[in-house]
């Protein structure tokens, strides 16, 4: 076993302070994805900074009726929020799609965001993967890859995020609360993990010693229909092979608000922007929703043997589209 520190700050300024302190130090909130990371030897940190005292365990409604949740609010918690289930049902339901009971039990918002790739040649030290050991190739590309990336990916990375709530929080167009020795910002969701390039070690923009302090979802997506929908190999406890979050909104017959985001697919939540930009002041038709999605989808690289995303999330997305939209009045 290796030997680590372990330090629980008081405030979110301490926390700061002592990871810039400690190099090599981690954050440790549920701990559900480091402690199994370190179990493996993926990750040996030498020092864990325990957040789960710190309070930033609320979800809060905010004048403008935002909601902010705080970083260590429990996933089960907020999929069960009445606020949440009620204003936004795809996040809740995208939670409750991910992980199991127990571990949603312990799992935190700000943990949901930064947990990493479950590509098992990133999990494998016998194993090449340019993400955990830069320079060592990827063992995914002409190994096993029935379970990675389409979009997005490089010569150097093929892995795929695996939050469901990430994907949610990408179609609500929400964003990250942070914190850092030198003081605090907020970023969209969509902006904040990053597509591999040639540095796939680098799962998100956020700066060395940041901390996730919340997620603000926005009043303007509060009581839009909304809908996630996710397939996998068995009926729980399972990653996605692909899913999609939508929220759409549509009037008198027109879509005059939507989201739409894949998970799955990329090495990020993938924002359908060409999907969204083709569907905003259409009408809200199955065959616009049709055009849209293929639209998006044929960026699409699959690799040798993942080629049955394509259509898996085609269809997933049309389903939930066309469910979402109210039927057409008759004459």
């Amino acid at each position: 076993m290796k030997g680590f520190g372990y330090l629980r700050p008081g405030s979110v300024e301490e926390a700061a302070e002592a990871f810039a302190a400690h190099p090599g130090a981690r954050y440790l909130a549920g701990g559900t994805n480091l402690v199994d990371l370190m179990k493996l030897g993926v990750e040996s940190p030498t020092c864990l900074i325990d957040i789960g005292r710190l309070p930033l365990d609320a979800v809060e409604e905010l004048p403008d009726g935002a909601l902010r949740v705080g970083a260590t609010v429990r996933n089960s918690d907020l999929a069960a929020h009445p606020l949440v289930r009620d204003r936004c049902p795809v996040l809740s339901q995208a939670l409750l799609a991910g992980a199991s009971g127990q571990l949603r039990n312990a799992a935190t918002t700000g943990g949901n965001l930064l947990q990493r790739t479950r590509c098992p040649y990133f999990q494998d030290l016998d194993k090449p993967c340019n993400k955990r050991e830069p320079g060592s190739g990827c063992g995914a590309r002409d190994g096993v890859h029935r379970d990675h990336a389409v979009l997005g990916h490089s010569p150097h990375c093929i892995a795929t995020n695996p939050s469901d709530m990430a994907v949610a929080l990408t179609a609500l167009d929400a964003r990250v609360e942070l914190y850092g020795t030198e003081g605090s910002r907020v970023i969209p969701v969509a902006d904040f993990h990053r597509l591999p390039g040639a540095h796939p070690e680098r799962d998100t923009e956020i700066r060395p010693g940041e901390l996730i302090t919340g997620v603000l979802l926005p009043a303007a997506r509060a009581g839009v229909p909304s809908a996630y929908r996710k397939a996998r190999d068995r009926a729980s406890y399972a990653f996605a092979l692909a899913s999609v979050a939508v929220v759409l909104r549509v009037a008198e017959g027109v879509v005059d608000q939507v989201g739409l985001a894949f998970g799955g697919l990329a090495h990020r939540p993938w924002r359908a922007h060409h999907a969204e930009t083709a569907l905003l002041g259409a009408a809200a038709t199955p065959a616009a929703f049709e055009g849209a999605v293929a639209l998006e989808l044929e960026r699409a690289e699959p690799l040798r043997d993942n080629a049955y995303k394509v259509p898996l999330a085609h269809n997933l997305a049309l389903e939930v589209l066309n469910r979402l939209a109210p039927a057409p009045v008759a004459p």
